[in-house]
This record gives C-alpha cells, sequence and structure tokens, in this order.
C-alpha cells in the first residue's frame, strides 16, 4: 500500500470534456505532488481554464477520473472541491463588489466571525488580517472592495482562497490563475514569497502566460496543446524558448516586439491628439499629445492616475477642466457615445466586466459599437454582419467555432481579438485607447496583438498603451509619458536603437 506521504496532492487521467464545436480537453494527465509548485502553460484556447474549472468543480467532465491524494472524487461544485482542499484564485475576478474586503475573505467560512446571525466585526477584522499579513498587504479589511484599485483586489482574491486552510482537514492545493496579471514588481515578489511558504504545507498550481515567472517559482511545469498534455518538464536549466517551443511547436522570443519586425515610421504625421491641463478626479494638470501613427506609452505606479486619464479620454470619467482636440477639432468627452461618434476606440483593462457582453455572440460584440456597419437603415442585414465579421475573423486568426457561438466561450486570447476587431470594423478610427491589451495572453496572442498595433499605426491611427509591463512599454512605444501622483512629471523618446531600460523608467515614476 502507498504510504500517504508518497501520493499525489492531486491526480488527473485522460481528462475530456466536449463543448458545442469544440474538444476543450481531450485526455489530460495531470500530476500535483505534495509540497511542490507546478506551472501549468499553454496558448489561449489550451485547455487550461476548462481544466482548471474541472479541478474546482465548475466543469463536469465528460470523461476521465480527478484523485485527490490517492481518493478519486466527483467534484460537482466549488463547495465539495473545498472540502477536499482545493481552492482557486480566478485569473477574471470573483468578488462581491458592495461588501467589504474582509466579508469576502471570510465568505462561506465566517465561523467566529458570526454570532446569532450577525457579523462581529471586529473578528471579521481579524480574520481577514491574518490572511492579508501572509502576503504583506495593507489593505484596510473593512474597506468596501470597489473602493480598491485592481491590483488590491487581485490581493484580497489570495487572502480569500488561503482561509482554504481553515475550511478543509487536508493539506490545501491552491491554483493561482494568473494572479500577477496587474501586480507590480513589489507586489509580485511578496506573492512568490507566500507561494514558497504555502509550499511548506500545501501544494501549488500556477499558471501564467509570462513563462519567466514560471520558470522562476515552479517546481516543474506541465504543458497542454490543443486540449492534450505534451509534455513537462523541470524548470531547473529550462528556457522560455523551450516552454514556448512546446506550447505552439516552434521557437518564441521574449524580443516579438524589438528590432524590425515592426518598422516605425520615419517621420511621423501632423498630431492627431493634443490634451492640454486635462484634469479630472485623481489626476491634474495633463499634457499630452499623440502624432498620427504613432504609440505613446503611459507608465505609472498604481495610484499614479493613467487609469483614469485613459477613459476620460473616452468620455467615461468627468473631467474638471482641460482642452482636448482630436485632428485640430474640439472633442466632446461628454459621454462615450461622443468619443465613439468622434472615431476613438477603447479597450479596458476588466475584459469581461467593460470590454464585452459574455452571453452575445461574437458577431454582435464585435459589431456592437459600429451598427453602421452592419445595418441597411434601421434594420441589420445578416449577410452584411455574416460577410464583414468573417472578414475580420480570418483577418485576426480568431478561433472560434461560429460567429454565432458566445463570446464567453472562447479563450481570453480570442476574446480580446474579438473586442479589439469591434473598434476596426467601419475602418473610422481615429484613435485608440489600449488599457493593459495583452494582460492573460499568451506569448503567440501577444505577438498577434503587438502585429496589429504596429499594422494600425502604419495606417496612421494614433495610439495611447497602458502596457502589461515596462518592457512592454518601452518596446512598443514611440515615446513614453510618466506619470506620478496625478501628473505627467516626464516623457522619455524610445528610438529604435537607443530604448531607455526598465531601471531608467523606474527611477522618473518614483
Amino acid at each position: 500500500m502507498t504510504p500517504p506521504a508518497a501520493l499525489p496532492a492531486l491526480e488527473v487521467r485522460g481528462l475530456v470534456k466536449h463543448y458545442p464545436g469544440v474538444k476543450a480537453l481531450d485526455g489530460v494527465d495531470l500530476v500535483v505532488k505534495q509540497h511542490e509548485v507546478l506551472g501549468l502553460a499553454g496558448e489561449n484556447g489550451a485547455g487550461k481554464s476548462t481544466l482548471l474549472k474541472a479541478l474546482v468543480g465548475l466543469v463536469r467532465p465528460d470523461a476521465g477520473e480527478i484523485y485527490v491524494r490517492g481518493e478519486r472524487v466527483r467534484l460537482r461544485s466549488v463547495v465539495e472541491a473545498a472540502g477536499h482542499g482545493i481552492g482557486m484564485v480566478f485569473q477574471e475576478q470573483s468578488l462581491v463588489p458592495n461588501l467589504t474586503a474582509a466579508e469576502n475573505i471570510v465568505l462561506g467560512s465566517e465561523g467566529r466571525g458570526v454570532r446569532g446571525g450577525l457579523y462581529r466585526w471586529d473578528m471579521m477584522r481579524e480574520l481577514a488580517q491574518e490572511q492579508l499579513d501572509k502576503i504583506g498587504s495593507h489593505i484596510d479589511p473593512l474597506a468596501r472592495t470597489d473602493t480598491l484599485t485592481f491590483a488590491e483586489r487581485q490581493m484580497v482574491e489570495i487572502a480569500k482562497v488561503l482561509r482554504i486552510e481553515q475550511r478543509s482537514q487536508h493539506a490545501p492545493v491552491i491554483i493561482l490563475d494568473e494572479p500577477t496579471s496587474v501586480l507590480e514588481s513589489k507586489e509580485i515578489e511578496t506573492l512568490f514569497t507566500q507561494i514558497r511558504r504555502l509550499r511548506e504545507f500545501a501544494s501549488v498550481v500556477f499558471v501564467s502566460h509570462r513563462l519567466d515567472e514560471v520558470l522562476e517559482v515552479c517546481d516543474r511545469v506541465s504543458v497542454l496543446r490543443g486540449g492534450r498534455s505534451v509534455g513537462e518538464v523541470s524548470t531547473a536549466g529550462a528556457a522560455p524558448a523551450e516552454l514556448h517551443r512546446m506550447m505552439i511547436g516552434s521557437t518564441g522570443s521574449e524580443d516579438h516586439y524589438h528590432g524590425n519586425a515592426y518598422p516605425r515610421r520615419e517621420e511621423p504625421l501632423a498630431p492627431m491628439l493634443r490634451v492640454r491641463g486635462l484634469s479630472g478626479k485623481t489626476f491634474r494638470d495633463v499634457d499630452l499629445d499623440v502624432r498620427a501613427g504613432e504609440i505613446v506609452g503611459i507608465v505609472g505606479v498604481h495610484g499614479s492616475g493613467r487609469e483614469d486619464v485613459c477613459r476620460a479620454l473616452f468620455g467615461a470619467e468627468p473631467l474638471a477642466a482641460g482642452e482636448v482636440t482630436l485632428a485640430g477639432e474640439d472633442l466632446d468627452l461628454s459621454s462615450t457615445r461622443a468619443a465613439c461618434a468622434a472615431g476613438i476606440g477603447y479597450v479596458p483593462a476588466e475584459r469581461k466586466t467593460e470590454g464585452m457582453v459574455g452571453p452575445m455572440s461574437v458577431a454582435d460584440n464585435m459589431t456592437l459599437t459600429k451598427q453602421k456597419a452592419r445595418c441597411s437603415g434601421p434594420l441589420v442585414v445578416p449577410r452584411k454582419q455574416a460577410s464583414l465579421v468573417d472578414t475580420w475573423i480570418e483577418r485576426l486568426s480568431i478561433r472560434t467555432p461560429h460567429r454565432g457561438t458566445a463570446i464567453q466561450r472562447l479563450s481570453g486570447g480570442n476574446q480580446q481579438k474579438v473586442v479589439l476587431a469591434r473598434w476596426l470594423v467601419a475602418g473610422d478610427i481615429r484613435l485608440l485607447l489600449l488599457d493593459h491589451p495583452t494582460r492573460g495572453l499568451d506569448v503567440g496572442a501577444r505577438s498577434e496583438v503587438y502585429r496589429l498595433m504596429r499594422e494600425l499605426a502604419a495606417n496612421g491611427v494614433a495610439t495611447v498603451l497602458l502596457a502589461d509591463s515596462l518592457e512592454e512599454a518601452i518596446g512598443m512605444s514611440d515615446r513614453i509619458v510618466v506619470m506620478s501622483d496625478g501628473r505627467a512629471t516626464a516623457e522619455v523618446a524610445c528610438p529604435a536603437g537607443g530604448k531607455p531600460t526598465p531601471l531608467e523608467l523606474v527611477k522618473e515614476m518614483v
């Protein structure tokens, strides 16, 4: 009989899951050893999300077996998974926005936090603070969740899943799905320290499209491609290129936005966007120029105000003062409708909640803001819409069973392509605002987004980029504007032959 200590913490054998027109999992095998950090890598659409959902009871596989510490289990709900010690931090946040951080952290396991059906707020705060302390977070447990930044909410998600230690009698298996996507370098290092602590009494499945992170924090990496397990490697001595080759069958490079792959304009066109003295709730006196055919990155730490500037330029945040012109004409930013009419497009950071309508089809999402492109008078012309949508599905290599498939059934990378295509279908885009457009995308999908950005720039579109990393900002931008405490404090040129380093930008940011 195998000693309990030698049994895998979690094992998957031959897992299969079908969706209409798609085989998401095709006989996946996976082993998570006790007290290890296992990396899970694969392109968008490789089956990672479906596999993770099966492990936490959100998806019921059509075939295959799941074992927890040698015991075969059927995981029919998140509660059942938690009872076996399996918890997950989701890539798309699952917090209740109108509750406090403390309520979210202990939700479903309040224990001593409730007496006689009423919250004991001092105890609730203490229980939540215990988890927040583990990850070095200074968030107020009694702060409403919808007042926190995206990164702060991510830390609450992590603290929440750590409560599984109190909910299960078993050594936990913690699944982290893209936990670093919006964290700063200091916060990432804090998280990695916590993951290493977790290894002492738990097992961790770590998912990230940043392959350098996977190699840094994991013991082994299992790779999926096309819904199948294609191999695993030990991280000792492994390189990102090796993982990338396993993921897509060819060698990739993290230099995909550098060099001559995307030639820049020798002479930019005339100014397209001109901003003077822009002020709002979290920013003030911001000046910004973006020429036609130019990509301008805006960098800054959380709270710098750059996200709100981007939203204000799309009419989604109120302005207190400032002048904005587009192609020499005064710009009406009183509403998002007015911004769209002026030829401004916006890809938000929170794709699922702000960038798409999940139950609607790929076709309807793609043409949502450009109704005239699919209509004749007041009526939708199905054949006109189908031709337009199919053209962009092919052009952007969007992987979808059909244009009528609900967008929520697509992988994150393909959802992002649909959101981008929304602003291209009518061909009248003049200014594109990109808030973390590659967040959660794999190497191949990121390269396709970069290619599209360069193509748009070559066609004269002015672009404002809030990048997912400093390296991305440097690689993709013609110029970089640094924001700090709500002000634009510096501007850095990014010539093809002499780009700044991330360290130089950090010095400007702080």
